[in-house]
């Protein structure tokens, strides 16, 4: 088996890197070589934010490779190792089932007014603001008119990413094991003009959404995708759908979701 370790800056998290890797070497039973270029499972050490990194540095790799989550920052929403369990997790490694419990992710296609076109992806949400000022757009559903948008910006998340920024907005917390994307919108104004529906909308597997500069117009419009974001003027259209492909978690001992939103925003019941 080849793994990578992909991790943040932060010296605690390199000393248990170098602490895995001295692990890993010391079995003798362990069939794994590191390759950090073609993985089968590339283990994230940090926090949410480094596996958010870790997911789009192998994006390409999605249908062979799955991920683990080790956990040495804040929250660990993704992580199902703590730092002191690495004798179980490299077991766990060792011993390899090869299961996998697999999250459904959202694409965006951006189309551009020089007619070019790009195409990204996000394991918990894509967000689109104006740079300054409030984001105008109509918004299509299938190819249908759904509302006239202005406001502060929209967000678009995945089920698994329906418990960052789209609950922070007032979006629904989402199953991941619903094949869902989640369309919540950021401050809108609602006048004669601009009219919406003023509620997250949650949309399935066939389902796209288009939002484009109304009357041609184009802005400096700024699209946030997990921990990356980049700016342009040229912005003409974008699709957004349930990607193709998922994410895959290796299932050696992954926490149910709704232990994990439990275990973070409820924690234990005072007796």
């Amino acid at each position: 088996m080849k793994i990578a370790i992909y991790h943040n800056d932060n010296d605690h998290s390199v000393e248990v890197v170098d602490e895995l890797k001295t692990k890993i070497l010391a079995r003798d039973d362990a069939d794994i070589i590191f390759d950090d270029a073609h993985p089968d499972i590339v283990i994230s050490v940090g926090g949410d934010g480094t596996l958010l990194s870790a997911f789009h540095a192998y994006e390409q790799q999605l249908d062979h490779v799955r991920f683990i989550g080790v956990h040495t920052g804040h929250l660990g929403f993704y992580a199902d190792w703590q730092d002191f369990e690495l004798d179980d997790l490299v077991n766990s490694l060792v011993h390899d089932s090869k299961e996998s419990v697999e999250y459904p992710i959202v694409q965006a296609n951006l189309f551009f007014t020089d007619q070019t076109q790009r195409t990204i992806l996000a394991l918990n949400e894509i967000v689109i603001k104006r740079s300054f000022g409030t984001l105008s757009a109509i918004v299509d559903i299938n190819g249908d008119y759904f509302e006239r948008f202005r406001g502060d910006g929209l967000s678009i998340a995945t089920p698994s990413g329906s418990t960052a920024y789209n609950k922070a907005v007032g979006g629904a917390v989402v199953s991941p094991s619903l094949e869902a994307m989640q369309l919540t919108e950021i401050g809108s104004i609602n006048n004669r003009v601009f009219r919406t529906l003023g509620s997250p909308v949650i949309l399935g597997a066939s389902d796209v959404i288009s939002v484009k500069a109304p009357d041609a117009e184009t802005d400096s419009v700024q699209v946030a995708y997990d921990t990356l974001h980049f700016v342009s003027e040229q912005i003409e259209k974008i699709e957004f759908k349930i990607a193709p492909t998922k994410i895959k978690f290796a299932k050696y001992r992954h926490m149910n979701f709704w232990q994990r939103i439990q275990t973070s925003f409820i924690g234990p019941e005072e007796k």
